[in-house]
């Protein structure tokens, strides 16, 4: 049998899923890796961690399926994007720790650049808001802060890459240092209306232009396996973004249609066609991935923490002893009591965009029960995930049929229906929940004729979930004001 190799690189975990000529999942494999938190708003990767649990994923999902390399067709990336690795050519070492999309360290240095008036030269061209989520100042804080690291890049000894580009590099054994459109539209450097590097963006970032990698299209062959590590000889040839990847996964091909990943944060995504639109909702304009090899947007809400919640839950309150046990905790209490939970750890994204806002957890009571705290964090993703969809909708003027879903909090019944219940408009969960690892393997698939179209593959999905609103709109509507005001609380708090 053959099989497509999707390497889903995660924010907390690398996993590895063989498909099927069905799209149907063979095997998974996957690994947690450590997170670093050296001071207050700063989060790291050990890149060679992250390199060897996806090595020996993608290893022990070939072994568990009784597969060799020859009876794999092709491998497509997917991975966490804006995180920073930055190394040596000569050698492939990491110069520096990765700094994870969720760092916050250059904060100030994104309210300079805003203050000095780059915002809007920046966003005509990028699409994006000037924010410490994307890549480009967490470059140059590397290199104004690893000794040496800026002289060695004007020297052209150093590489930079998003998580995609670090796992090629070695995969390829350095011969293939490239990125996809996706993930180049989110480093704040690349600018989306051209399709290219910008010389402009780089001298307001002082980044050379040595360390960045050649940009491909999502769907092309970019290389071979050179490892001996059990993949020698199998093409690369489907890149993509972790968000883009689950819209492409999702068959959000055309305008209009939209989806939302439950991951460490969440992310909702709405295809605008091929036309390059500013959102007037401080919304982000991003490439979508295409497998036609063509300019294509979408609208981006970003939620900092989704997901994540529930680790919070589990490491920091210890009220669950696996993020699998919320639902039934959850589900222990009629309703939230009350509580509502502001997620805002590491500040708020879409569409508040405010960096210096704080968590909170209130409305606690003499009766309050580590349930209704649960329910409260399951309740804050999908009160998040509404206030994207009303920024999102508010741009199109398009009223959407359904709300497709996906990634592992996606499998959660409870939170779905909340969900559902608080937008007033149908959820769809696919067959397939793996709609990141799915959407890399059609981009590589259909790259090397794997499978022979976009016809080909909406044919084979089937035995979707759907979940219908029940809650009474006026209900819905006061649980909505009640989080609303709990938010702007949380951007006031002082600490």
């Amino acid at each position: 049998m053959s099989y497509i190799l999707a390497l889903d690189q995660g924010t907390t975990s690398s996993r590895a899923i063989l498909f099927d000529e069905a799209g149907a999942i063979a095997t998974v494999a996957q690994q947690e890796f450590e997170q670093f938190y050296p001071q207050q708003g700063w989060v790291e990767h050990d890149p060679t961690e992250i390199l060897t649990s996806q090595l020996a994923c993608a290893v022990e999902a070939l072994g568990r399926a009784g597969a060799r390399p020859r009876d794999v067709a092709a491998i497509g990336i997917t991975n966490q994007r804006e995180t920073v690795i930055v190394w040596e050519r000569a050698t492939g070492k990491p110069i520096h720790p990765a700094i994870v999309w969720q760092d916050r360290r250059t904060a100030a240095q994104c309210s300079a650049l805003e203050e000095s008036g780059a915002g809007e030269t920046i966003s005509n061209r990028t699409g994006l808001v000037i924010d410490p989520y994307f890549s480009a100042t967490k470059i140059k804080w590397i290199l104004d802060n690893v000794p040496g690291a800026r002289g060695r890049a004007l020297r052209g000894e150093l590489a930079f890459g998003t998580v995609d580009s670090w796992l090629i590099w070695h995969l390829t054994s350095g011969q293939s240092h490239v990125t996809d459109m996706t993930n180049a539209s989110r480093t704040l450097l690349f600018n989306i209306v051209k399709g290219e590097w910008d010389p402009e963006l780089l001298r307001i970032f002082d980044i050379p232009e040595s360390l960045l990698p050649r940009v491909v299209w999502s769907s092309e062959r970019v290389g071979e396996v050179t490892t001996t590590l059990g993949l020698g000889g199998v093409a690369i040839a489907g890149i993509a973004g972790d968000q883009q990847a689950a819209l492409f996964g999702q068959l959000c091909w055309s305008a209009g249609e939209a989806k939302n990943t439950y991951g460490t944060g969440c992310f909702l995504l709405q295809n605008i066609g091929t036309q390059f639109m500013r959102s007037k909702h401080r919304l982000i304009t991003t490439l979508a991935a295409s497998a036609q090899q063509r300019l294509e947007y979408a609208f981006e809400g970003s939620i900092f923490i989704g997901g994540a919640v529930v680790q919070w839950l589990r490491d920091n309150l210890q009220l669950i002893g696996s993020s699998s046990e919320v639902e039934a905790l959850a589900a222990s209490v009629p309703d939230a009591g009350g509580v509502v939970f502001v997620p805002a750890f590491v500040g708020l994204g879409a569409p508040h965009w405010d960096p210096h806002a704080s968590g909170l957890l209130i409305g606690l009571r003499r009766d309050t029960k580590p349930g209704h705290i649960a329910r409260a964090a399951l309740e804050s993703i999908a009160f998040q995930v509404a206030d994207v969809l009303e920024a999102v909708q508010s741009e199109t003027h398009a009223p959407l049929g359904a709300l497709r879903v996906d990634g592992g909090a996606a499998v959660n019944d409870l939170l779905m229906q909340f969900q559902t219940d608080i937008l007033g408009v149908p959820v769809v969960r696919p067959r397939v929940t793996e709609t990141t690892a799915l959407g890399a393997a059609y981009l590589a698939g259909l790259a090397v004729g794997f499978w022979g179209g976009p016809d080909d593959l909406r044919a084979k999905r089937n035995d979707d979930v759907r979940f219908e609103p029940k809650m009474d709109t006026t209900e819905a509507g006061a649980r909505r004001a009640r989080w609303h005001r709990a938010v702007e609380r949380s951007k006031s708090w002082t600490g």
